[in-house]
């Protein structure tokens, strides 16, 4: 490279997590790795994100409070080791429901009985710890669960509805997420996630009534329909329950932003790399590259996309402030080799990207 292609770049590592293959601190450091090798003159800052769903407690562990360790019941009949993140200056603690009723946490691929049977008390239980820390604020990460039981064995963990509204009453609870989704109906838990979790449309059904019954029981505990509301169908309904327990939803996306000081890590930067597992119509809509992208838009800063696949079109791209995206499965010329080697093949692809950068001058992606 020569003149303006030899400029070195302070360049933002932003990724979330990559589906089960990577965690968002693994997939940053791979991206690190490979663009390294390529521009070794660059300056690198590392940002791992998360909109609440797996890797939420990783990622502020990373910056903030204390990681502590509970056992605590996972989704089906065996307990589960859970992180959870306490910072004592805030008295704020940072739960992820992943930790204890996450899709990994089956023993295997999701089936029509995991579906059917597993269960939210887990997460109940890392919310009853939090609060025999002193925790005033609890933050509840909601994405990647294995279960749809609407947050009742969270709730029952609790001891019961009444028992959990008296528990968290001075509570500021939070279910952190970006799913949009309500509780019932079509745009619902079980009928949108319930196939993700093994359930075929005769459990989506049964899942559905089951939660039917026990939105009536939300609802008039809270007062109001939050069984309708934005976010009541995240992570299986949990979001639901939260709600009804008092909580009020925020993104995930913007609780790791503000802690990680995304801003200032924007604000600073010549070029910025996020990534996901699959790059699709969802992530423009709340989740951490929509919100990177946005950030990135008042600096006029190029925002590099690499992810496990992509489905978006360069129109697409263009439109959310993003301006190429790249996919390992393609890199790696197959999706059982992008998943069974993500760590090395998303290093290469960086480093890929990279050399093209290089080559090119950066004011290719400007």
């Amino acid at each position: 490279m020569t003149g303006a292609q030899n400029a070195s770049l302070r360049v933002l590592i932003a990724p979330d997590c990559f589906g089960d293959t990577l965690t968002a601190v693994e997939a940053a450091q791979a991206i690190a790795v490979g663009w390294q090798q390529a521009r070794p003159d660059d300056e690198l800052s590392l940002a791992p994100q998360s909109d609440g769903g797996p890797g939420f407690v990783g990622v502020l562990a990373s910056r903030l409070g204390e990681l502590r360790h509970i056992r605590v019941a996972g989704p089906l009949s065996s307990d589960v080791d859970a992180d959870w993140v306490f910072d004592p200056v805030s008295n704020t603690a940072y739960i992820e429901c992943a930790q204890a009723c996450g899709l990994a946490l089956l023993g295997g691929p999701p089936t029509v009985q995991t579906a059917e049977a597993a269960h939210s008390e887990g997460v109940g239980q890392l919310i009853a710890a939090a609060l025999a820390a002193g925790a005033t604020r609890i933050a509840v990460g909601l994405g990647g669960s294995g279960s749809t039981d609407g947050g009742r064995g969270m709730v029952a963990a609790l001891g019961g509805v009444a028992a959990a509204r008296a528990a968290l009453a001075g509570v500021d609870l939070i279910a952190a997420s970006d799913v949009e989704h309500p509780l019932l109906g079509v745009r619902g838990a079980a009928h949108v996630f319930g196939p993700q979790k093994g359930a075929d449309p005769a459990t989506v059904l049964k899942l559905e009534q089951r939660m039917t019954q026990w939105a009536a029981e939300l609802d008039a505990v809270a007062g109001r329909a939050i069984s309708t509301e934005p976010g009541a169908g995240a992570a299986g309904g949990i979001g639901a329950a939260l709600l009804a327990l008092g909580g009020r939803r925020e993104s995930g996306a913007a609780i790791i932003a503000e802690y990680t000081h995304l801003a200032d890590d924007v604000a600073a930067a010549d070029l910025i790399i996020t990534g996901e597992g699959r790059f699709d119509d969802q992530s423009l809509h709340g989740k951490v590259v929509s919100a990177l992208a946005n950030g990135a838009r008042e600096h006029h800063t190029p925002v590099l996309v690499l992810a496990g696949q992509v489905t978006l079109d360069d129109e697409t791209l263009r439109a959310a402030g993003i301006l190429v995206a790249f996919s390992i499965t393609d890199f790696a010329g197959s999706v059982q080799l992008a998943i069974d080697d993500a760590a090395n093949q998303l290093a290469g692809l960086a480093c890929k990207t990279a050399v093209e950068l290089g080559n090119s001058g950066e004011t290719r992606y400007r």
